[in-house]
């Protein structure tokens, strides 16, 4: 059930049409996020007005982080690339050695550089701060890799979302595959928890996972298994937030398993991406045009 204490504030930063779709915090204390649809880069302070930087042309950016450099890197899913962009707006694109290779999840490593997955290449890369790439195949075809992070082992943690399970790669490129319990499941999101674990959800099958650094698997049903849950990440509080594609929801775990879920003040949103915000609050990237801020009173 929801909480009586929660309160969602819609706030728009583009048309319906361009599709807010990722989203983190800055080293400039802004939110950044991904306009996977009309190619563009949005930055937007809490309290400010918005401001875009555009792309070539249906490069379809989709997920973007901080990376170690105090710039943020991003994806371009469709122009096949990888992008940076430093606070005041320049930007720099990387190209991997593999064609069409279809460039989604990135995230900073333990190492110093960006380790992103290639889902038509089955394969994950490494780009260093300088723009160096190197890539690993995976010992799967047709694996989808989607989400990637760094774990608390040192190691990179992502998921296969057409493969069935989560896979982990070292600094060096080898490579683990953990199959999950449950059959098609679809896993997509993926972040370190607060628990040394790491935390997924299965858009397919509509639950969230747990995986141990030993690979032990553990799931939760969501209250609404056709909720279609997209995205998740640890708030700093010691629960996890995830986004209901499917629902037009909001949801939040505890480490535990417990369920919340929380409706979205804008109908048919389309909520993608999230991430704890510079003023304490959680934002969500609303395909739809908007960001959604979610606090707690």
């Amino acid at each position: 059930m929801p909480r009586p204490d929660v309160i969602i504030e819609t706030h728009p930063v583009a048309d319906r049409d361009s599709g807010p779709y990722a989203i983190t915090t800055g080293p400039d204390g802004a939110l950044w996020y991904t306009l996977v649809r009309s190619s563009g880069i949005g930055r937007l302070a809490p309290g400010g007005t918005p401001t875009t930087h555009l792309l070539t042309p249906d490069s379809r950016p989709t997920i973007i982080v901080t990376g170690p450099d105090d710039a943020l890197w991003f994806t371009e899913y469709q122009s096949h690339r990888i992008g940076r962009i430093t606070t005041d707006g320049s930007i720099t694109e990387f190209t991997p050695p593999t064609p069409d290779c279809g460039p989604y999840g990135i995230a900073p490593g333990h190492d110093g550089a960006l380790w992103f997955t290639e889902i038509n290449a089955d394969r994950i890369g490494r780009v260093t701060t300088g723009g160096e790439i190197t890539e690993f195949p995976l010992p799967l075809t047709g694996a989808f890799p989607s989400a990637i992070t760094a774990g608390p082992d040192g190691a990179m943690w992502f998921t296969l979302n057409q493969a069935n399970a989560i896979g982990r790669i070292t600094v060096d490129g080898a490579v683990t595959v953990h199959p999950l319990p449950t059959d098609a499941t679809g896993p997509v999101g993926l972040c370190a928890g607060p628990d040394d674990a790491l935390w997924f959800v299965e858009i397919a099958a509509g639950q969230v996972g747990r995986i141990t650094t030993d690979g032990e698997v553990t799931e939760f049903p969501l209250p609404d298994r056709a909720s279609r849950p997209h995205a998740i990440v640890a708030d700093g509080r010691g629960d996890l937030w995830f986004t209901e594609w499917g629902a037009n929801r909001v949801g939040v775990i505890t480490t535990d398993g417990a369920v919340e879920s929380h409706a979205l003040p804008a109908t048919h949103s389309e909520p993608h991406g999230l991430t704890p915000g510079p003023d304490g609050a959680l934002w969500i990237a609303l395909e739809t045009g908007a960001l959604a801020r979610v606090t707690r009173t």
